[in-house]
């Protein structure tokens, strides 16, 4: 209802330096849209997200790419829960080709948890076109570990994605401090070494507080691009900021990255 809106936030990113921003398209899949007796409005919703992601583009000028994002669904697959393997591929990949009939550049599947859920997802890109496609899991500490809510590890994405023929794997979101993303990060570069994937490192600002029940992120947007230029240093070649970062944290980041 409000694409400025969504146009403008991605404007000040791109003003921040950001090279890519990800589509307003994270829960737009048939799925999560039909709780909201929207379904039918798929393909117009991701196709308004790209359009407001293109306008900043076109405005900020100079080489900037649109990366689709497709999120979970909110449901999982039997017999956790109710869906059937085929009607969620099905799915995304309907909210695949309204991002890629729109124009984007590349997909992200991000946020994910339970790794055949997010295995559905790529068939379901992969389905309608040969675009870039990066996989991003949200993961908590698991010990001297890291999993995902639901067990997933950085093995298991590894040895399912790399095999599907993704071109990033990483994370984002998740529970930990940005020690944790730094060690996180050292991880996925060992486990991937002479695999022909790239590192994706998106981490929250920091672990959040709670406040009055609410989580409340104080990392402050240097301290962010400090940890960021060693996430980079570590290995990662695709970073970015996920809850509780902002376009000053962007522009912290990337201030100290060209530095």
């Amino acid at each position: 209802e409000s694409p400025r809106i969504i146009s403008d936030i991605h404007l000040d990113y791109f003003k921040a330096g950001s090279e890519a921003v990800y589509t307003n398209t994270f829960g737009a899949n048939e799925i999560t849209l039909a709780r909201h007796n929207l379904a039918e409005k798929t393909e117009a919703i991701n196709a308004a997200g790209v359009k407001a992601a293109k306008e900043a583009a076109k405005i900020a000028g100079g080489d900037r790419y649109i990366i689709g994002d497709i999120g979970p669904c909110g449901d999982f697959l039997k017999p956790l829960g109710t869906l059937e393997p085929e009607v969620l591929c099905a799915a995304y990949a309907n909210q695949a080709k309204a991002l890629y009939n729109a124009g984007v550049d590349g997909f992200v599947v991000e946020t994910f948890m339970a790794a055949d859920e997010a295995t559905e997802a790529v068939k379901g890109i992969k389905a309608v076109c040969d675009l870039p496609v990066f996989v991003s899991f949200a993961f908590d500490s698991a010990g001297s570990d890291f999993r995902t809510m639901m067990g997933a590890s950085v093995e298991m994405e590894i040895s399912i994605f790399a095999e599907m023929g993704v071109d990033a794997i990483g994370f984002n979101c998740g529970t930990l401090k940005m020690e944790q993303y730094l060690q996180l990060t050292e991880k996925f570069v060992k486990l991937l070494k002479g695999k022909n994937v790239a590192v994706l490192a998106k981490p929250n600002g920091g672990k959040p507080e709670l406040e009055d029940g609410k989580a409340v992120y104080t990392l402050e947007d240097k301290e962010f691009g400090q940890w960021m230029e060693k996430i980079h240093k570590a290995g990662a070649a695709i970073l970015g900021g996920c809850c509780g970062t902002s376009p000053a944290h962007i522009k912290a980041m990337t201030k100290k990255l060209k530095s």
